[in-house]
């Protein structure tokens, strides 16, 4: 292991997140089992106070969640100059078998924390808790990725050898290559995912503005948002970052966190991940809109978030523009006779 003063925070954050989350599963079971908010009985009462504090505890744990991703990657990234080979994070992950695993649980993770920390606000307006139960089985399908992250995440850091010669990004992420996911998104014709994205965007945000409208469509506008976040993920890679880099051969989702492009890429993936939190979240709270105790709140705030996923997807986008049109890099149409 290399004892490094962020690995140390990561893996800190990772077992503080996996006991509290397991803790508090514990009383969730019970709470799952036992609650019943029309009796008064000793155990209910015990049940209630005690989800004042998991309510509490989780909602700071969740947050560190969310948190680690962007940690994680500026890890990878500032551990960049012990392994040769290495010339980003790209390059870091790469080191042993366990680093995009981690970073794709992450972002998995990232969002189903996102998900609790809604789900729980929402129930929190409510007098009688109506969510609660729902809540706690969110929580119970978290736990076991939280844990599996922290074991991944454990045996990433653990695993690593500084005398390891790993590959820089211009070979994970290059069209020329013939395997791995990075180098199959890199060669996707950059023209045509630029298509796919402003089409895919419009109809996004098309969707968002009638439901924002109409109060119709909740459910059509959250799975694009879903749809938005994977087209955007494999947008990056395939041309937004070559007008970044101003480079036609340069993809890596990875350098543009970087400080020499103004740590861009942190500023893109806040919006992206906001935004698809925001706009899924609509989904898992639609069904709920009825229950008695939410009616007079739930239907502004669902709007709310759908105003919100709309703002964060459309700053997104007006960045991505930015760099296009600013860019000294311009990909023309390849003639094929």
């Amino acid at each position: 292991m290399i004892l490094h003063p962020t690995v140390i925070a990561n893996l800190l954050a990772a077992y503080i997140s996996s006991f509290m989350v397991l803790y508090a599963l514990f009383y969730g079971v019970q709470i799952l089992k036992y609650w019943d908010i029309e009796n008064g009985h000793e155990l209910q009462l015990v049940l209630e106070r005690k989800t004042y504090l998991i309510s509490t505890l989780l909602g700071y744990v969740f947050g560190l969640q969310l948190l680690s991703l962007f940690l994680y990657i500026f890890t990878a990234d500032s551990l960049t100059p012990l392994f040769v080979g290495a010339m980003c994070a790209a390059g870091t992950l790469n080191v042993d078998a366990f680093g995009y695993p981690t970073l794709v649980l992450k972002i998995v993770n990232f969002i189903v924390a996102g998900l609790w920390l809604v789900l729980n606000y929402a129930d929190n307006q409510g007098y009688d808790y109506p969510l609660i139960k729902k809540k706690y089985l969110l929580l119970a399908f978290i736990a076991p990725f939280i844990v599996l992250e922290t074991l991944l995440e454990s045996a990433y850091f653990l695993s690593m050898k500084a005398d390891v010669i790993t590959s820089c990004c211009g070979s994970l992420f290059s069209s020329e290559r013939t395997t791995g996911l990075g180098s199959e998104m890199a060669a996707l014709p950059a023209l045509t995912m630029q298509r796919i994205f402003y089409g895919v965007m419009f109809f996004t945000l098309a969707s968002g503005i009638f439901f924002c409208i109409k109060s119709v469509g909740g459910y059509f506008y959250a799975a694009l948002s879903l749809l938005m976040f994977l087209v955007s993920l494999v947008s990056i890679v395939s041309f937004i970052s070559l007008y970044i880099y101003e480079l036609p051969t340069h993809h890596c989702p990875f350098c543009i966190i970087m400080e020499e492009y103004h740590y861009l890429g942190y500023l893109l993936y806040s919006l992206l991940f906001g935004a698809v939190v925001s706009g899924i979240s609509i989904a898992a709270l639609s069904p709920f809109r009825q229950v008695e105790s939410l009616k007079f709140m739930l239907n502004g705030f669902i709007r709310k978030l759908a105003l919100a996923s709309l703002i964060l997807y459309a700053a997104f986008t007006a960045l991505v523009t930015y760099e296009i049109v600013t860019s000294s890099l311009v990909i023309a149409y390849e003639v094929v006779y």
